[in-house]
C-alpha cells in the first residue's frame, strides 16, 4: 500500500520554521522543568508501594478517602487491573511514631483473639522497625507466627531452632494501610499481591543507572552510525535523539495537572519507554538516511538539498504508515491499558510523534546545514 505517491514537498526548505517550533517547545518545557520540576515515582525518590486484591469490587474513591487521613501524608491510590485490585503508593518509608501504637494494638488484638488471656511480652528494635514477641513455648510461637502471617503481617519465627519461642514482626508503612482498610472494608477481605519498599539510596542509584543507560545507548548509536554512514550523519541522528528525549520530558512537565489522566510520574517503566523510543526513532532516521545515501549515489554532483528532499519524499509514505499504525496501537494502550502502563504508553505516544518529526526536520536538516556551512561534499 502506498500513499502520497509522487509526493514533492520542500520539507528541508522549511526547516528553519521547524527549528523555531522545536526551540519554542523545548524552552517552554525547560522553563516548566525548572519551575515545576519533574514528578518522580517511588522508584527514584523512595517510598512504599502495596498492591491489594479484594474479594469484591471496590469503590476506589472510598479507599482513597480512607487512606488520605491515616497520617502518611500524600497517598496515591489507583485501580490495579480489574475492579477488585488497588495499587497504593506513598512517599513515606517509615511508619510515623504516633501511628505505630495503633498497628501494634492491632497485632496484639489478633494474638489475644487466638489465645485469650495470653501474656504478651514484646521488645521493639528501632533500628529495623521490628517488634519481637516472646511467648511461653515454641508451639505457641509457631502457631502465632503462622496466624499473623496469614493476617497479612510480616511475621516469622526468630529462628528455626526447636526451642525457639520468639516471633518477629516487621512494622512498616504497609501495615497501617492494611489495618486501616480492614477496619473500613470489614465485609470485603483482601490479600497482598505485592509489597515493595525503596529507600532513598536505592532511588538515587536507580536515577544514576537510568541516566547511564540512556547515555550509553546514544553513544553506541553514534559509533554505529559513524561506521555505517558519514560521521556527520551519526551526529545528526544522535542530536535528533536528544531532541526527542528532551521534548518528551518537557511535555511530561508541561502537561502535568493540565490534562486529566496525564499526571504521570517518571519511574522505571518510563525509562524503559525512553529506551524503546530511542530504538524506534533511530530506526526511522536510518531509513531516511539510507534513502538519502542511495539518492546521492545515483545523482552524483546534484544539489544536496534537492536530493535530500527527494529522499525524504520517497520515504514519507512508509513513515506515515508505520508511524500511524504504531501510534494507533499505543493510543489504544493509553486509553484502555489502565494505570499500570499509562505512563509507558503516554511516553511512547508523544515520543513517536516527536521522533517521526525529528527524523526529517532535525536529523536530515542538521546534516544539510552542516554540509552547507562547511562547504564540503558528501560522497558515498
Amino acid at each position: 500500500m502506498r500513499i502520497f505517491h509522487n509526493l514533492n514537498v520542500d520539507f528541508l526548505g522549511k526547516r528553519k520554521y521547524f527549528y523555531i517550533l522545536s526551540t519554542t517547545i523545548f524552552v517552554l518545557g525547560l522553563i516548566s522543568m525548572l519551575v515545576r520540576g519533574l514528578q518522580f515515582g517511588i522508584d527514584f525518590k523512595g517510598g512504599t508501594e502495596v498492591v491489594l486484591e479484594f474479594e469484591k469490587a471496590i469503590d476506589i474513591k472510598q479507599v482513597r478517602d480512607q487512606l488520605s487521613n491515616i497520617g502518611l501524608g500524600n497517598v496515591e491510590v489507583k485501580t490495579f487491573g480489574a475492579e477488585t485490585g488497588a495499587l497504593i503508593r506513598t512517599e513515606a518509608q517509615e511508619i510515623p511514631a504516633d501511628v505505630k501504637p495503633k498497628v501494634l494494638s492491632g497485632i496484639e488484638e489478633k494474638i489475644s483473639e487466638a489465645y485469650k488471656g495470653i501474656k504478651i511480652d514484646k521488645k521493639e528494635d528501632p533500628a529495623t522497625g521490628s517488634v519481637v514477641y516472646t511467648f511461653a513455648g515454641p508451639d505457641t510461637a509457631t502457631k502465632l507466627s503462622q496466624l499473623l502471617f496469614e493476617k497479612g503481617f510480616q511475621a516469622s519465627r526468630v529462628s528455626m531452632e526447636a526451642n525457639n519461642s520468639e516471633v518477629i514482626v516487621r512494622i512498616g508503612v504497609s501495615d497501617i494501610i492494611k489495618e486501616s482498610l480492614r477496619s473500613t472494608l470489614k465485609d470485603n477481605n483482601f490479600k497482598v499481591l505485592r509489597e515493595d519498599r525503596i529507600g532513598p539510596k536505592i532511588g538515587d542509584e536507580l536515577k544514576r543507572d537510568a541516566i547511564i543507560a540512556v547515555v550509553l545507548s546514544l553513544l553506541g548509536i553514534l559509533i554505529y552510525l559513524g561506521f555505517r554512514f558519514k560521521f556527520v550523519f551519526a551526529v545528526g541522528a544522535v542530536a535528533a535523539l536528544f531532541h526527542d528525549v528532551l521534548l518528551t520530558l518537557g511535555l511530561f512537565s508541561l502537561l502535568y495537572d493540565l490534562i486529566p489522566g496525564l499526571n504521570l510520574e517518571i519511574d522505571l517503566t518510563v525509562i524503559a519507554a525512553f529506551l524503546t523510543l530511542i530504538g524506534y526513532s533511530i530506526n526511522d532516521t536510518v531509513i531516511v538516511f539510507d534513502r538519502v545515501r542511495e539518492t546521492l549515489k545515483i545523482h552524483k554532483g546534484g544539489k544536496l538539498e534537492a536530493l535530500m528532499n527527494e529522499a525524504v519524499n520517497k520515504t514519507m509514505s512508509r513513515t506515515i504508515l508505520t508511524g500511524g499504525t504504531t501510534l494507533l496501537t499505543v493510543f489504544i494502550l493509553l486509553i484502555f491499558g489502565g494505570e499500570v502502563i499509562r505512563a509507558f504508553a503516554a511516553t511512547l505516544f508523544f515520543g513517536i510523534i516527536v521522533g517521526t518529526y525529528s527524523s526529517v526536520f532535525v536529523a536530515s536538516a542538521f546534516v544539510l546545514d552542516y554540509v552547507e556551512k562547511k562547504k564540503t561534499d558528501i560522497n558515498f
